[in-house]
Order: C-alpha cells, then structure tokens, then sequence
C-alpha cells in the first residue's frame, strides 16, 4: 500500500487569510476586466495578467505604465474597482473555503485583501463566504501588496506579533507581502507553487485547524 502523506503542522496565534484566488475564485472577472483594460492601453493581455494579481490596480497599472502619472493611475484604480464590483459572473468558492472559514469562527483570523470594501463584500457574497469579522482592505492600507503593511495592521488588530501568523495567499506578490511581514506563508492553488511559499496546498480542502486552548492554533497543511 503506498504511505500515508504526513501533513505539515505549523502553530500560530492568528490566521491572515487573501481573498482573491485563496478563498474566492475571481480569475473569470479580473481576466474580462483587466484584458479589456490591456486593450486600452495597447498592452498584450497576457503580460498584463502576470503583474495583476495580488495588487491593488494602481500599483499594477504603474508597473504597466511606468511613464504615467500616479493620479491617473488612482483615477483608473477607482472605476476599475466599480467594474470589478458590478460584475460577479463566475465568482465562486475556492474548494473547501466554506469550511475552513466556518471552522475559525471564535479563532482568530483576519480577511486582508487589496480589494475595497465594496469589492471585497461583492465578491465573498457572490461565492457565498461570510466576512470575517477583523477586515484590512485597500481603504486601510498606503502601500499594496507587495509591502507589507496589510498584513502588519492585521496582526495588529488581532493584537498578536507579525511572528505568531500565519498568512494564505496565491499571488507572488501576497506571498512576498507575508514573508515580508515576518509570516510563514501558506500557498494555495497552482499559481502559489512558483513563489516559495513555507507550505502549499491545491486548495482549502486540505487545510484543517485546530485550538490547542492555550491561545495556539495548530494548522494541518496537507
């Protein structure tokens, strides 16, 4: 018979948990999106989709579009935003994150997404995922992600040290946050395999965690 995978076991205080691509599939909406705005702007719609995910618009579009003055950027950023809200065919549940988000009621975890307020409520209740309670969106933050200064106000706000979290994410630029911010890093999905994460897993389906009652939480990866 073959051997049983033992599955990795990392201890933290607090879950950061990425919205896009780690508990919501939105790949459909940002591809329609994104490519529609890459032919705008003359640019090849799949080298645009390498740079966008993880970050909020402004920061990929100065990527894009190194010449162009920021406050256009942040003009684009914001009725990209109302598009990317008014549209939510296809957006689904990640496989398994129903579950997982259920089992870290009375746990501590944040949501901490490059995606508005707005955006962020539009698109867990299109995959029909409650908010977590503790919510670091883009109005909360300076700096997108790759800095990591969202990740940082949720380990704040859930009063515990950078050190003691444990991040999911999918982008190369959500996972470059985390590491940033001192955190072990879980990557979830196949594009997370390319960029270092501690762990990975294909989805949330093989994510279990459990209190050890003296404010640890023991997360099974694998």
């Amino acid at each position: 018979m073959p051997a049983t995978a033992v599955p990795t076991v990392l201890t933290a205080r607090a879950l950061l948990l990425d919205m896009d691509g780690t508990l919501v599939n939105s790949d459909a909406v940002v591809e329609r999106i994104w490519r529609r705005w890459a032919d705008r702007h003359g640019l090849h719609g799949d080298d645009v989709m390498k740079v966008v995910h993880g970050r909020q618009g402004y920061a990929s579009m100065a990527l894009l579009l190194p010449d162009r003055p920021m406050e256009q950027n942040h003009a684009d950023n914001a009725r990209m935003l109302a598009e990317e809200t008014a549209d939510v065919a296809g957006v689904v549940a990640i496989p398994g994150a129903p579950d997982f988000l259920a089992s870290l009621s009375g746990l501590p975890h944040a949501l901490v997404t490059s995606a508005d307020v707005a955006l962020s409520t539009a698109r867990m209740a299109a995959a029909g995922l409650d908010l977590p309670d503790v919510r670091v969106t883009a109005e909360s933050v300076g700096a997108s992600k790759p800095d990591p200064e969202g990740f940082l106000k949720g380990a704040a706000e859930l009063g515990v040290q950078p050190e003691e979290c444990v991040v999911f994410e999918d982008s190369a630029a959500g996972i470059q946050a985390g590491h940033a911010a001192g955190m072990r890093v879980v990557g979830v999905g196949e594009r997370a395999g390319a960029h270092d994460p501690d762990a990975l897993v294909r989805d949330l389906r093989q994510v279990r965690v459990e209190s050890s009652g003296d404010g640890w939480l023991r997360v099974y990866v694998g």
